[in-house]
């Protein structure tokens, strides 16, 4: 999402129910992070789940990394009010992206594994930024069973919103992987252990730990 008109359509989306209840499920999954915790968030667009995690995880440094600089544009814009200096965004790719720490001590990430035409890319730089043990939170949209179905999601979910957003999620939809084919990703990558979840008609919730 490269363009203004994108990024705008995007931010000004009601997406708060979903990213609030994404927030509630990543808080629970990381536990009890160090005061000094460093969380990462891939693929964090406007901002909005990144400024949510940092607010439920006060003592926290929460970085969020995008491709794009008018969804980056937004974000900061978003960061303009809090003044503690926890918050930092980064413009950068999957893979390759030059980060401010080394490690983190956990990752999340939203709707950006389908975006990817090599998903591998994807797990193997969280399983390269992630400290050892990191617990690691993915929420992505999964592939439906046809072009009906998908269409008929646009139309629940997308009905109001602009011709821009409604087809940006019918080709997300569409571009989507299958809970067994993320499996299989993280299988190749070595990431045993993890969870894959149906948690809606159009979201899956891939959950677990780095190696130690």
């Amino acid at each position: 999402m490269d363009e203004p008109e994108q990024a705008r359509a995007y931010a000004e989306a009601d997406f708060d129910e979903p990213n609030e209840q994404f927030v509630e499920q990543a808080i629970e999954w990381l536990g009890d992070l160090p005061d000094t915790a460093a969380v990462l968030d891939l693929g964090c667009g406007p901002g909005d789940i990144t400024l949510r995690l940092a607010r439920a995880l006060p003592s926290a440094r929460v970085h969020g990394l995008d491709g794009s600089p008018a969804m980056l544009a937004i974000a900061r814009n978003r960061l303009a009010s809090e003044t503690d200096g926890r918050v930092a965004f980064i413009q950068g790719l999957v893979p390759g992206a030059e980060l401010p720490l080394q490690s983190y001590d956990a990752i999340v990430s939203n709707s950006l594994l389908h975006h990817l035409h090599r998903p591998a890319c994807f797990w193997e730089m969280i399983a390269d930024t992630g400290a050892p043990g990191a617990p690691v939170v993915v929420m992505d949209l999964f592939r439906p069973a046809d072009a009906e179905t998908a269409r008929e999601l646009v139309a629940t979910y997308a009905a109001d919103e602009p011709e821009v957003l409604r087809k940006d999620f019918h080709a997300s939809l569409l571009a989507a992987f299958e809970p067994a084919e993320v499996l299989d990703q993280l299988a190749a990558c070595r990431l045993e252990g993890f969870a894959v979840d149906a948690v809606s008609d159009r979201h899956m919730l891939i959950r677990g730990h780095l190696p130690r």
